[in-house]
C-alpha cells in the first residue's frame, strides 16, 4: 500500500543515539525521517550524507574548516564522505529536523 500522506504523529518514536530519537517511513526506495535532537546527544563525527529542513530549535554543525548554524526553515545539504565529515551540537533544548534520503 502507498502513503500519499505521511501523518507524522501516528508514528512511534525510536532511539537512534543517546540523546536522539526518530519517527520514519519507507517506501520507493525512498526515506522520510523525523529527527529530534536534544543536548544529551554524544559530540560524535559523521561521514553520512543528510537532506533536509530544520523544523524547530537550532543547531551547529562543524565541518574541518567551518561552523553554520541552522534555524528553523534552513535547508542542510551534506553530501556523503569523509571529505564531508561533521558533527551537530544542539544550540536548543530540543532540535528537529526532516530529512528525505535513499534507503
Amino acid at each position: 500500500m502507498v502513503n500519499y500522506k505521511v501523518d507524522f504523529q501516528e508514528l512511534d518514536w525510536h532511539s537512534v543515539i543517546p540523546g536522539t530519537r526518530e519517527k520514519s517511513i519507507s517506501q520507493g526506495g525512498k526515506k522520510i525521517r523525523l529527527v529530534e535532537y536534544s543536548k544529551e546527544m554524544e559530540l560524535h563525527w559523521c561521514e553520512k550524507g543528510h537532506c533536509g529542513c530544520v523544523q524547530a530549535g537550532s543547531m551547529k554543525i562543524e565541518f574541518d574548516n567551518e561552523t553554520h548554524i541552522y534555524i528553523p526553515g534552513d535547508y542542510i545539504f551534506i553530501p556523503d564522505g569523509a571529505e564531508h565529515k561533521h558533527r551537530a551540537t544542539p544550540l536548543t533544548d530540543k532540535v528537529k529536523i526532516m530529512f528525505v534520503e535513499d534507503c
